[in-house]
């Protein structure tokens, strides 16, 4: 790889020089290196750009590595992940992307993950986007994630993007069986003229079905943040959806939580704040001896913790 990859890497996986367990390196559209284990298996799609994840009822507490790194100007990549889970496994996934544009010609990932979520089976994801580089050129990051879960299982995604993207729309579905649990942390910053959409949609279809979908964001500089959330309640089963974003300077942002009760045991409930920091918190920081700026960095940070 390259030293621009190998940057990328500790930035969005917590690489540091090599992966423990099961990986594959994704590198401006090809596959860099790759590893499987007894319990985990990675093969190449045959048809389409990509890869199948197998994970086994055996993989307990194992965690697969599947970054992809874009780092030069002009590269527009495209990739379809698809994981499948057996009944009973226990896995972390660290996925995660990172664009650099040093050039005038745009950069692009969009990544398409699908999740086939077997019975009682467990999965944490874990999603960072972050670009980097001086170039002219807009670094873009489109993520896309389908999943599936049968009974009992559960999918918790931590996603994070906090810094250089210039424009990204994130899509998620997810369809839950009887007792699955879908739990959503999404911690998102925009600055300058960036522009972020995201769009959540949850079918709970099985009874004793739940999500539980929290977004934190600030809007600084002029950007524009688009947030839309809709969970659908099919059977008796429970729904939560909040959305919380900070306003700083001249950002903007528009928050959209839509409901749908097609079962009279449906609990759906959804919040939204839109809102610039209180000025007391700015004054108590900075009677502790911050400046303003100081004061408000350290507010964000907190939130977006």
């Amino acid at each position: 790889m390259n030293k621009v990859t190998d940057e990328l890497l500790r930035l969005i996986s917590d690489y540091d020089g090599s992966f423990d367990g099961a990986y594959n390196i994704r590198e401006d559209g090809q596959c860099d290196s790759r590893r499987s284990t007894e319990h985990i298996r990675i093969e190449s799609k045959i048809t389409e750009p990509g890869i199948d994840i197998y994970i086994s009822a055996e993989a307990q507490n194992e965690t697969v590595f599947i970054p992809a790194c874009v780092s030069h100007s002009g590269v527009d990549d495209l990739v379809y992940n698809d994981f499948h889970i057996e009944a009973g496994a226990n896995v972390t996934i660290v996925a995660g992307c990172g664009v650099h544009n040093d050039g005038h010609e745009d950069s692009m990932h969009n990544g398409i993950h699908r999740f086939f979520l077997g019975k009682d089976s467990y999965v944490l994801y874990k999603e960072k986007h972050i670009g980097t580089g001086d170039g002219s050129g807009a670094r873009r990051i489109n993520p896309v994630t389908d999943a599936y879960l049968e009974e009992g299982a559960v999918l918790e995604m931590d996603t994070v993007q906090l810094s250089g993207v210039d424009t990204t729309d994130r899509k998620t579905t997810a369809t839950l069986g009887a007792r699955a649990r879908f739990i959503v942390r999404e911690r998102l910053m925009t600055d300058d003229v960036e522009t972020a959409e995201t769009d959540f949609t949850v079918t709970l279809d099985g009874p004793d079905s739940g999500v539980d979908l929290v977004s934190r964001s600030v809007a600084r500089g002029t950007s524009r943040q688009h947030y839309r959330s809709t969970i659908i309640g099919n059977n008796r089963c429970t729904g939560h959806s909040e959305c919380d974003a900070i306003l700083s300077e001249q950002g903007t942002v528009t928050a959209l939580p839509a409901l749908e009760a097609n079962h009279i045991d449906a609990q759906l409930v959804h919040e939204a704040a839109i809102g610039k920091i209180a000025g007391e918190q700015i004054l108590k920081l900075r009677t502790l001896g911050l400046t303003e700026e100081q004061a408000e960095e350290r507010i964000i940070e907190g939130f977006l913790k």
